[in-house]
C-alpha cells in the first residue's frame, strides 16, 4: 500500500513528520534511486526502496517497535537530536538501548520539566499539533508582582513583538512576595519561548519556568534527569483520542512501564 513519504520516514523513527517534509524538500530522500522533492509523494515500503540521506529505511519499517519516554528535562539541555554549537542534548540523558528517539516538541534550553521523547512520528504530530488541544501546564516564577489587569490581558491573548497573537490562556496566581510572583499557566499552543515573551510584554521577566503536565501526564516523582517509559495504558489513552479524530490507533509499545531511570 502506498503511503506519503513523510509518514513513512516518521514511522521509521528518522524524524518527526514535519522534519521529514523538510528533508524531502531539501532533496535528501530518494525512491528507487530517484530524488523526490515534491511533498505528498507516496511510496510502498513493501516494493519501493526508500532512502533518507543515503540510508535505506525499509528494514527500519519492518523491525521497528515504538518507544515512548517521559523525561524530566533539566535546565541547560537542548530539546534536539543534534546541535552544531555542541550544546548538551536531552537525548544524551537516555541510554542508547532505547534506540533512536526524538523530542516531542521542545522545551527551551533554560526551561526544565516534563518532555516526551519517542520514535513514533504520528504520536509526535498528534501531541504537537495545535488543533488537537493537548494542554501543557507550567509553573512560572516572575520578577515583581503583575497587576490583575495585566494578567487578565495575558489570559485573553496578546500580540507578541513579531505580530503573532497568542490564544487565550488559563493563568492562576499561586503565590507572591514583595519582589516575585508564582503562576500556573496552561497553554494549548506552543510558540517559541511563548511564556517568557508573554510576561516580558507586561514588564515582568520570567525567572524560572518548569513544565509540570502534558495532557493528562504528570509525574512528581521524576527529578531532573530522571526518566521512565510510558505505561501501555498511558499510550493507549493518547491513542484513543487520536482514534476519535479519525486517525489509526495501533501501536506496539516496547518495554513500557513505570520503572524510573537516570542517565
Amino acid at each position: 500500500m502506498k503511503v506519503r513519504l513523510q509518514k513513512l520516514i516518521a514511522e521509521a523513527g528518522i524524524a518527526s513528520r514535519r522534519h521529514a517534509e523538510e528533508m524531502i524538500s531539501a532533496g535528501e530522500v530518494t525512491v528507487n534511486g530517484e530524488v523526490v522533492t515534491e511533498l505528498g509523494t507516496k511510496a510502498d515500503a513493501e516494493r519501493d526502496h526508500i532512502k533518507v540521506r543515503g540510508r535505506l529505511i525499509n528494514p527500519l519499517l519492518k523491525s521497528r517497535e515504538k518507544v515512548y519516554v517521559l523525561l524530566h528535562k533539566p535546565r541547560g539541555f537542548l530539546s534536539s537530536v543534534a546541535d552544531p554549537e555542541g550544546r548538551p542534548l536531552v537525548t544524551e540523558l537516555l541510554p542508547a538501548s532505547l534506540g533512536r528517539i526524538h523530542p516531542v516538541g521542545r522545551l527551551d534550553f533554560n526551561t526544565e520539566g516534563l518532555l516526551l521523547l519517542t520514535n513514533d512520528g504520528e504520536f509526535t504530530n498528534f501531541i504537537t499539533s495545535a488543533r488537537n488541544h493537548v494542554q501543557k501546564v507550567y509553573e512560572v516564577k516572575v520578577k515583581g508582582v503583575p497587576s490583575d489587569s495585566a494578567i487578565n490581558r495575558l489570559r485573553r491573548g496578546v500580540e507578541l513583538e513579531d505580530g503573532v497573537r497568542t490564544a487565550p490562556a488559563v493563568i492562576k496566581r499561586l503565590d507572591e512576595t514583595d519582589t516575585n510572583s508564582w503562576f500556573e499557566v496552561t497553554l494549548r499552543e506552543g510558540r517559541n519561548q511563548q511564556i517568557r515573551r508573554m510576561f516580558d510584554l507586561i514588564g515582568h521577566s520570567v525567572l524560572k519556568l518548569r513544565r509540570t503536565r502534558i495532557g493528562f501526564l504528570r509525574d512528581e516523582r521524576l527529578k531532573p534527569k530522571d526518566w521512565r517509559r510510558l505505561a501501555p495504558a498511558e499510550v493507549a489513552r493518547f491513542m484513543s483520542r487520536r482514534q476519535k479524530k479519525g486517525a489509526p490507533a495501533k501501536a506496539k509499545v516496547r518495554g513500557a512501564g513505570h520503572g524510573l531511570g537516570r542517565s
